[in-house]
């Protein structure tokens, strides 16, 4: 018997009277912009009003219905979201590494799974094509990636291998001219809708390589992992590898090791770091704006002292790591960032995001849990956020390590 169809859903539970998302007054506590350069400023106001205009008045639909907003990618393309860095002669942008990471600041502001689908293009297919990539791997892919013209995957984490990539399962052999593939990667984002999957495998010499994986070929299968309750608005999905056949010019030369994959999320993790406040600084704004208008035993509720010390503690959090940002970009665009660094602010402000956006929640009081305000939604967005590419505890172990040269992974 055929079931009736789903009611169509608004795009908030109910309308709110005590948030205004078009009023977003961005947390500056200690005048971060004054160390921004027009450039970053500029690119910055555009990500932010393209937010605020595209993304806040349909984003809680897409969540509820657990659907990515495809819609968007060609303005992402448009406005220069995909591949930022990138030089342009590679179908980049050639902007500063600050700001890509106020881009993913404010893509995150409106979603996490957004600034995953441009950081994924970005720093996890983009960049390792341009860094380790033929010549015709580049002229091939660069340009149609950063046009939103193809979509692209990464494949790392396996459904037994997470933390530790070395033990990874997947395997490549020779056969004739060419590579024969076998293996299985989870929580690939993007990948039931990509065209093309930067997959990582280990030969018969156990030696980690790259490979461009058209997901059209025969034995590829990108089925979704559907039953998330986080980051519903993103495409999450795993990749079957079942006898798939590549040409040579399928590998990526310039690498060998697991030094090609870890660079990538070297590069996706600092966009995560920046990302991370976005959601972070949505939910603070939410929480002040509700704080100011709601009003109980006969005053608004911010004029309580508990209700302020949450507020307080929240722009504390946030300037701090406004300042770890900044100066982790200043680093990166020096050519002196370690990926340790990386490290600590992606454990520092993944968990900042995450208090943040629970202390919110509290100030929201019942109606925080509905799609009424979108705190609840970014507070579970960013459980995926504090464990994917790298959880709080192994960044703890990286950084512990460059502390007293001791490894304690094992």
């Amino acid at each position: 018997m055929s079931q009736p169809a789903p009611p169509d859903l608004k795009t908030a539970s109910s309308s709110s009277e005590t948030w205004d998302p078009a009023a977003f007054d961005p947390p500056d506590f200690y005048d971060l912009d004054a160390l921004l350069s027009d450039e970053a400023t500029s690119i910055r106001d555009e990500a932010r009003a393209f937010v605020t205009k595209e993304v806040q008045p349909i984003i809680e639909k897409h969540a509820q219905r657990a659907e990515f907003p495809r819609h968007l990618i060609p303005a992402f393309a448009d406005h220069g979201f995909l591949g930022a860095p990138l030089p342009p002669e590679h179908g980049g942008e050639g902007h500063s590494n600050i700001a890509y990471g106020l881009i993913m600041q404010e893509l995150e502001r409106g979603d996490s799974g957004l600034r995953s689908f441009c950081s994924v293009t970005g720093a996890l297919v983009m960049y390792p094509i341009w860094q380790y990539g033929s010549d015709a791997q580049k002229e091939h892919w660069l340009p149609a990636l950063a046009n939103g013209e193809a979509i692209g995957c990464f494949g790392l984490t396996e459904p037994d291998v997470g933390s530790n990539p070395a033990e990874m399962q997947t395997r490549a052999r020779r056969d004739g001219d060419g590579w024969v593939l076998d293996g299985h990667k989870r929580w690939s984002t993007n990948a039931t809708i990509a065209d093309v999957a930067v997959i990582w495998a280990k030969d018969e010499d156990d030696t980690v390589r790259g490979f461009l994986v058209e997901t059209d070929r025969d034995g590829v299968e990108t089925p979704p992992i559907d039953d998330s309750w986080s980051l519903r608005a993103a495409v999450t999905s795993e990749v079957v590898l079942d006898g798939v056949r590549v040409p040579e010019a399928a590998c990526l030369p310039g690498v060998s090791g697991l030094k090609g994959p870890l660079s990538c999320l070297t590069q996706a993790r600092y966009g995560i770091c920046w990302g991370t406040i976005g959601a972070a600084m949505a939910c603070y704004d939410t929480a002040r704006q509700h704080a100011q208008n709601r009003e109980q035993f006969g005053q608004p509720i911010g004029g309580f002292q508990l209700m302020q010390e949450r507020l307080v503690d929240m722009v504390q959090e946030i300037t701090k790591a406004q300042l770890l940002n900044w100066r982790l970009g200043t680093l990166k665009e020096a050519g002196t960032m370690r990926p340790q660094q990386v490290s600590l602010a992606k454990r520092n402000n993944c968990q900042t995001a995450l208090e943040v956006a629970r202390s919110a929640r509290q100030v929201l009081g019942g109606n925080g849990v509905t799609s009424m305000y979108p705190v609840m939604r970014h507070m579970n967005n960013l459980e995926s956020v504090v464990t994917y590419e790298g959880t709080h505890e192994i960044h703890t172990l990286v950084v512990g390590e460059d502390l007293t040269g001791e490894n304690a992974f094992v």
